[in-house]
């Protein structure tokens, strides 16, 4: 009530709630700019997560770790490649729905004037000086009846302080005295009337004051409805911007979460060391020396395994472990070179922290990366073993090792993966 008082017994005081159109619409101007802002957060944050995930996943896959725990490791990568997806929707609902919907609601809200300013602020302010005319004349009026009136005051005291000093003094005459008198006289009529005149300008603009603040609070109300539409829009605008930004009401976050706790829950590390066991270990099947007959129908051809339709005949595959957990394979296993026995006397390269100059993952250079020879797949191929790649007739591969008594070559295909596949199945390019 106090500001509204304000906002009526000064002239003029109606400019702020006029500047309010102007305000409302730099207001919207900036929560788009905020918005935007928020935008390019997060979508630097799902390439971040992406570029993680991508990096670290390469390195799980051509690392030592193994079986059901080296899925779950690999299910974290997962986790942020979705997170990334879901920070990207995030984006683009910032961009394309809210800063849209803000856009558009300024858009119908303000409309800007050929010579600047906004039509709703001009209607406001001649609204205000309308209702403020007749008012602020009488107010006018009545100041300048309050100044006569103080005037007039002041020049009664003056003439009466004249009366008092000619009085005590004797070099006054009668005749002067008279006219001092008189002046003070004159002094109170003038006063009397100035006091008059001032009461009833006072009581004019009393009298018209009631109708002032009716029409002022009118047009004060029209701008209070476009204020409550704008703030009511804005809370609108916040609670969808929220509901955005608030990925645990996302049931798609919450499912990650849940698949990646599964996935986590379901490492057995009994499964996996069965698995090392059955193929570096123990239980590995052992190819232990027997005496063999010379077979001349067997010397210049590799023995006999299933045959595609259409294909020559596959090597065989006493190189692939006997059945276990093959599931588990790691891809580490796909891209090193092991004995085809188990024994003690195996000594492993040991391991120093500073492989890598003290910098960057112990995993990095692991993978074999040298050169060979490319070849063309003449027939289809599915590897039948996790160490075995697969690849359609046409593909092109590299083979990094040449053929073994067997008549199996190590090759690497163009994704990297690596493994061995039949010697006869290509040719070279």
């Amino acid at each position: 009530m106090t500001a509204y008082l304000s906002l009526c017994s000064q002239v003029g005081n109606y400019k702020r709630a006029v500047k309010r159109f102007d305000d409302g619409h730099r207001l919207c101007n900036d929560l788009m700019s905020c918005l935007q802002e928020r935008a390019k957060i997060e979508k630097a944050y799902g390439d971040q997560l992406t570029a993680w995930s991508k990096r670290w996943r390469q390195l799980i896959e051509k690392g030592p770790q193994y079986g059901s725990v080296e899925r779950a490791w690999l299910a974290v990568m997962t986790e942020a490649e979705k997170v990334s997806e879901l920070h990207q929707d995030v984006k683009n609902n910032l961009l394309n729905e809210d800063v849209e919907k803000v856009k558009n609601w300024q858009k119908e809200a303000y409309h800007k004037q050929m010579i600047g300013g906004f039509k709703e602020a001009k209607e406001a302010e001649e609204g205000f000086k309308k209702a403020q005319k007749p008012w602020a004349k009488k107010l006018k009026e009545m100041e300048t009846a309050k100044k006569g009136y103080h005037m007039a005051c002041k020049e009664e005291k003056l003439a009466a302080a004249r009366e008092a000093n000619g009085k005590s003094e004797a070099s006054v005459t009668p005749d002067q005295q008279k006219k001092l008198h008189e002046k003070v006289d004159k002094c109170k009529q003038d006063t009397q009337k100035a006091k008059e005149k001032y009461e009833k300008s006072l009581e004019e603009v009393n009298k018209c004051t009631p109708q002032y603040m009716e029409s002022m609070e009118q047009v004060f109300d029209q701008c209070q409805q476009h204020e409550v539409k704008r703030l009511t829009f804005l809370k609108e605008a916040l609670l969808d911007i929220k509901r955005h930004l608030n990925l645990t009401e996302n049931q798609s976050y919450a499912t990650i979460y849940r698949e990646l706790e599964r996935t986590i829950l379901a490492a057995n590390t009994q499964e996996d060391l069965k698995w090392f066991s059955n193929n570096h270990g123990p239980g590995m099947h052992m190819n232990w020396p027997a005496f063999e007959e010379y077979n001349p129908d067997q010397a210049n051809a590799p023995p006999k395994k299933k045959k595609p339709d259409g294909a020559p005949p596959t090597p065989s595959t006493d190189h692939v472990a006997p059945p276990g957990d093959r599931s588990s394979v790691s891809s580490y296993d796909k891209n090193q070179a092991y004995s085809t026995e188990w024994s003690d006397d195996e000594q492993p390269a040991a391991y120093s922290g500073n492989e890598n100059g003290g910098n960057g993952n112990s995993f990095e250079d692991e993978s074999s990366t040298g050169k060979g020879v490319r070849v063309r797949a003449l027939y289809d191929y599915e590897g039948q073993e996790q160490d075995e790649l697969s690849f359609k007739a046409g593909d092109e591969l590299t083979k990094t090792e040449d053929e073994d008594e067997q008549g199996w070559c190590r090759g690497r295909l163009d994704n990297g993966r690596e493994g061995l596949y039949p010697a006869n199945y290509v040719e070279p390019i």
